[in-house]
């Protein structure tokens, strides 16, 4: 079973390839 920090690692990771194109075409940053 992974560790609770795996799968906090593994959902930011989701999160981020998930929001990170569309979050750079709506915002400056």
């Amino acid at each position: 079973m992974p560790t609770i920090s795996q799968l906090v690692r593994k959902g930011r990771e989701k999160t981020k390839k998930k929001t990170s194109a569309p979050a750079l075409e709506g915002s400056p940053q």
